[in-house]
């Protein structure tokens, strides 16, 4: 040691120290890894990070994702496979720019048109540096071991140049297109938004019928029908058999009479409304899809700003909010409004930056034709086959596997993506105008009287080539020959299509099918106590910096990790996160007693048990020493890190702190005791170290330790392994386990029957019934029996058979457990007392059975009542039956 422990661990003294330690010494990166011989495997392990937004701090959901890449990381990295873990933020042009507008507007009064777009990037580009600097504290606070030398930016040079590559092999191969197609414009913003940027809320409000000639439509939307004049309908539906497909009909309108088209189309729901609808190609997807097969006119209603246009009529120019009561107020002056739903509730699509409401506008966008089919390996194929294929053929594995099924109903529907957004922020679209010439280039054309196009890119475009633009693509570097396809790609489900598809579009098309990761690992979201949604309305918000400042970053870490599977959303509350903080205190108390205790300083981990007596605890706890270190590493192997780390916490509080530590305070071969408690504790560091990186890294230190733990090998299961086998292990594995039940039942059967636990008691053991060799092991193992918090002053076996009279009883594995009462319990009062709580039971138990039994009940209550009527029959009945026990022990 170099040190005596202090008694209480603080977090704050040494969680930056070690983090700078880690930092300086250099073994986030590989290189430094290979030539120090810490990587010793040729596997390598690579991730990138999910990029940050440079909008402001890291939230919860960033604590999840740090917390179990880094557990990942520690752990191939101690594993010896060369392993690297490159970080990075994203630009998130629309989040971004938005949060800039508002500030400036709020400060200065100001819009970006007032500064000039060279003046407001400036500003941009100062916000998103001042947060890029903050996620980097943080990240290092949470203890990611990033290597930070290979650190990008979604908007820097080097991914700057990989867009522009990207974008122009896919204008060459015909697969950037610019279109006319149905867009999401944000009126508010004045940009198109993707669809993983929308956001659907459900909205109450009216739902209008109105007349259409002879037929009834109905909408949410009146402000929208001016420019209706197809009435669409399901060619199978025999209530408008009499109609014919292209068919002239005259009625009035809301302006006026007007001529309409019949339309005959399979995508009507004849089972929605009266079967029949009238389109607004300009202002609605399905509509426009519509329009599209039968060759429509399309008429735009509502301008880019939200205005109602000069088709509108006496309406032009009108809000759509404003318009939309003055519109129904017409139509029933015209006998046109047939009846009026209150409060029907519909969703409508919300910015999620900014909150504008999407109103579909059919725009001249640039695009990406997912259909479009381009020449791969000498075979003809489409990006939307790729993306198909990466996941079908077992290229990559998605994690947890029910998530293949969304994936590829997604992608089924996917329509062609819209690259282009109308913000100044972000990576500018590499094509340049003179007339009508145009330009599409990695570099601007030389020559005068070209202008760039304005647009930028979706932040989608840049992200989705982050797992190989950060490998230094499209130069094909050796990070990018070594650490590609990366091992795994780690991000919440709630992205799935919107990122983790782009990337898989991007990489495969781009790198001539090559995928981008071999797996997909799924991590759910972070909710409250109640299950809700963290949120600043509800005040439910848990800021992961604030509460490891409070509790220690490893306690946040765990509590984020244990109790979380993939795909699954996690509750979280500061109770939860206490708790491991004890836990977290558990682990230092441990080791700050067997390092006082053992006195050893830098003694290796492995067993040297050579010639020293051992008992049956020391066989048992190498041997379940062994089967944890197995069980972890499968555990992590299969991305089941919540099972590793319950498995651990298991071990270490009962296994290790209250049997075999406490046995080892009872059993006299102090020296191999010693030995085993020093091995186990710096193995047990190995394994907690990707868990809680902190206190076992400090400990370490404690210890006497001039490496880091980080870079010490993983355990080996082998050697326990080993030297468990020396005994059977199944023999001994059991044999201790024996001993703990019996001592567990002694224990219960004080706690149950309210004995002080100041006061002896005589223990007898009937051991007739039991297997053979019991009571030799029994015997050998009597002073554990005794000592290890049973409050047993004398222990007799016997084998006759015979109950013994007015004691508490209990059986374990064949043996028959007696605790004579006398001085102990009051019998006449206990037998009384349960005699009245049986009682009771009884009474509970028919009352719900003859409820159960009433079928009126049965047909009437819900059924979430009748289940836990059911549940309660069972608790009531098992309660019951063990009240009835204790009290017939009481003879």
């Amino acid at each position: 040691m170099t040190k005596e422990l202090p008694k209480i661990y603080d977090p704050k003294l040494v969680e930056d120290k070690i983090y700078k330690e880690w930092e300086d010494s250099d073994y986030f990166s590989p290189e430094k890894c290979v030539k120090d011989g810490v990587a010793t495997n040729k596997d390598y392990f690579s991730i990138i990070l999910p990029p940050p937004n440079v909008t402001g701090n890291l939230h919860i959901g960033h604590a999840v994702m740090l917390a179990v890449e880094d557990l990942m990381v520690r752990y191939h990295r101690m594993k010896g496979d060369t392993t690297v873990w490159i970080p990075g933020t994203d630009h998130a042009a629309i989040a971004t720019q938005e949060k800039v507008e508002k500030i400036l507007f709020e400060t200065e009064k100001k819009t970006r048109h007032d500064l000039g777009r060279e003046e407001f990037l400036k500003r941009v580009e100062k916000f998103a540096q001042n947060s890029h600097d903050t996620i980097v504290r943080q990240m290092k606070k949470m203890g990611a071991s990033v290597d930070w030398s290979r650190e990008s930016y979604t908007l820097d040079e080097k991914r700057n140049l990989a867009v522009r590559t990207a974008f122009k092999k896919m204008y060459d191969d015909g697969i950037i297109y610019r279109g006319h197609r149905i867009v999401n414009w944000d009126p508010k913003l004045q940009t198109t938004v993707s669809d993983d940027e929308l956001e659907r809320k459900t909205e109450k409000t009216d739902f209008y019928y109105l007349k259409y000639g002879h037929f009834e439509i109905g909408t949410a939307r009146p402000e929208t029908k001016f420019g209706d004049k197809y009435v669409v309908m399901h060619p199978k539906d025999k209530r408008y058999k009499q109609y014919e497909h292209g068919q002239k009909i005259e009625l009035e309108w809301i302006n006026g009479p007007i001529t309409a088209t019949i339309i005959k189309d399979e995508a009507i729901d004849m089972d929605f409304g009266t079967g029949v609808m009238t389109i607004t190609p300009w202002h609605d997807a399905v509509d426009f899809e519509i329009a599209k097969r039968h060759n429509l006119d399309k008429e735009q209603i509502i301008s880019y700003d939200g205005k109602l246009l000069d088709i509108a009529g006496e309406f032009s120019g009108m809000d759509i909010f404003e318009a939309r009561r003055k519109i129904i107020e017409k139509l029933k002056s015209k006998g046109l409004l047939a009846r009026v739903e209150e409060n029907y509730e519909h969703s409508i699509a919300i910015n999620s930056r900014g909150e504008g409401i999407i109103e579909p506008q059919i725009m001249e966008q640039w695009f990406i034709d997912v259909n479009k089919e381009f020449k791969q390996k000498d075979k003809k194929t489409a990006l939307k086959k790729l993306i198909q294929n990466a996941v079908r053929s077992g290229e990559i594995e998605i994690i947890p596997k029910r998530f293949e099924k969304i994936y590829f109903h997604w992608i089924d529907n996917l329509r062609d993506w819209c690259i282009s957004r109308q913000i100044w922020y972000g990576h500018q679209i590499p094509v340049w105008y003179k007339g009508k010439e145009i330009y599409c280039d990695v570099n601007p054309p030389k020559g005068d009287g070209w202008k760039q196009d304005p647009d930028t890119l979706d932040t989608w475009f840049s992200s989705g080539l982050w797992t190989f633009s950060t490998l230094g693509w499209p130069n094909q570097t050796e990070d990018l020959k070594n650490y590609h396809p990366t091992s795994v790609m780690e991000t919440g489900y709630d992205i799935l299509f919107f990122w983790v598809a782009r990337m898989i579009l991007m990489s495969t098309y781009l790198l001539n099918g090559e995928v981008p990761f071999k797996k997909v690992y799924l991590h759910g979201l972070v909710r409250d106590e109640k299950g809700r949604k963290m949120s600043k309305s509800l005040g439910n918000i848990i800021d992961p910096l604030d509460v490891a400042e409070k509790y220690g970053t490893d306690s946040i870490r765990l509590s984020l990790i244990i109790g979380s599977t993939p795909g699954n959303d996690v509750r979280l509350n500061e109770e939860k996160i206490g708790s491991f903080r004890n836990f977290t205190n558990k682990i230092w108390n441990i080791s700050r007693y067997i390092i006082q205790k053992s006195k050893i300083k830098n003694q290796k981990s492995k067993l040297q048990l050579k010639n020293k007596k051992l008992t049956l605890a020391d066989y048992w706890i190498i041997s379940e020493m062994g089967q944890l270190i197995h069980a972890v590493s499968e555990d992590i192997e299969n991305f089941r890190f919540s099972q590793a780390g319950e498995k651990l916490h298991d071990f270490t509080w009962d296994d290790f702190a209250d049997w075999y530590l406490e046995a080892s305070k009872i059993e006299k071969n102090e020296n191999a005791k010693n030995y085993i408690l020093v091995s186990i504790l710096k193995n047990l560091l190995k394994l907690w170290h990707p868990f809680m990186p902190f206190v076992t890294e400090y400990i370490w230190e404690e210890i006497g330790e001039n490496k880091f733990l980080m870079t010490r090998g993983w355990p080996r299961y082998s050697e326990f392994h080993i030297l468990g086998a020396q005994r059977d292990t199944a023999v001994h594995s059991d044999n201790f386990n024996f001993i703990k039940e019996t001592i567990t039942a002694i224990r219960n059967a004080r706690v149950e029957n309210k004995i002080d636990t100041k006061k002896k008691i005589k223990v007898i053991i009937d051991a007739k019934n039991a297997a053979s060799g019991i009571t030799e092991l029994i015997t050998e193992q009597k002073h554990l029996i005794k000592n290890l918090r049973t409050g047993i002053d004398e222990l007799k076996i016997k084998n006759d058979g015979k109950k013994v009279e007015n004691s508490i009883h209990r059986t374990v594995a064949g043996i028959n457990i007696y605790i004579p009462a006398e001085g102990l319990v009051d019998i006449k009062k206990e037998k009384k007392k349960y005699q009245k709580e049986i009682e009771n039971l009884e009474k509970y138990v028919a009352n719900i059975k003859t409820k159960l039994k009433n079928k009126n009940f049965i047909k009437k209550a819900p059924s979430q009542v009748v289940k836990q009527q059911k549940e309660n029959l069972e608790k009531a009945e098992a309660k019951l039956a063990e009240v009835r026990r204790h009290s017939e022990e009481l003879k």
